[in-house]
């Protein structure tokens, strides 16, 4: 579903709302962006503040302080969420752009299927809002500083998989020998995406 199809639905969040002009926000937070970085905009487009949209570290959607609980509109909402290059992320329409708050990463991987074995298996991926990824080269399986498992999505996004998800890729780990280390990692999409380094005298 397209957001310019149903705009009212960002509309009737930014009521009350003024737009933001050059010089009005500092750039020292979400709401502290006068403009997506990186990401092209028309005159058309009204940029907002903070209209009270934020993503908790679980996922959840909510405004204002209240969880948003009709599936239906967060899907709505992500379908036009970007994330720009200074890592704040917006609600992008062809009239709108509101800036969204997110604690961790807008969306959480719940499960996985997998296909085929070895170097020709391909993990799909579903994120708590029933949209599916495949893990490639373009959306590869990083860790960060934490060892916290991510997936690379479009638009700039990305998705951290819950403990048992990660669990089951953890699984599916095949060690390799790279540059004269040993690497754990899975095969998908072609790609090995890297899990860790194997300690050779474990």
């Amino acid at each position: 579903m397209m957001m310019d199809k149903n705009k009212t639905a960002l509309s009737s969040f930014t009521q009350g709302v003024p737009p933001v002009g050059p010089g009005d926000m500092p750039g020292d937070g979400p709401e502290g962006a006068s403009a997506p970085a990186g990401i092209e905009t028309t005159p058309r487009q009204v940029i907002f503040g903070d209209i009270g949209m934020r993503i908790d570290h679980d996922g959840v959607w909510h405004y204002r302080g209240t969880p948003i609980n009709r599936p239906q509109l967060v899907k709505l909402f992500a379908s036009v969420l970007r994330r720009d290059t200074e890592g704040q992320h917006w609600l992008i329409t062809p009239a709108e752009i509101a800036p969204v708050s997110v604690e961790d990463t807008p969306f959480v991987v719940v499960g996985m299927e997998v296909e085929g074995t070895g170097h020709n298996q391909v993990i799909d991926l579903r994120t708590n809002i029933d949209t599916c990824v495949g893990l490639d080269r373009d959306h590869p399986l990083l860790l960060n500083a934490d060892s916290i498992p991510y997936v690379t999505l479009d638009g700039g996004l990305e998705a951290k998989l819950n403990r048992p998800v990660y669990y089951d890729v953890v699984s599916l780990g095949v060690e390799e020998k790279r540059k004269g280390a040993h690497i754990l990692g899975i095969w998908s999409g072609g790609v090995f995406h890297h899990l860790g380094s194997v300690d050779d005298e474990a």
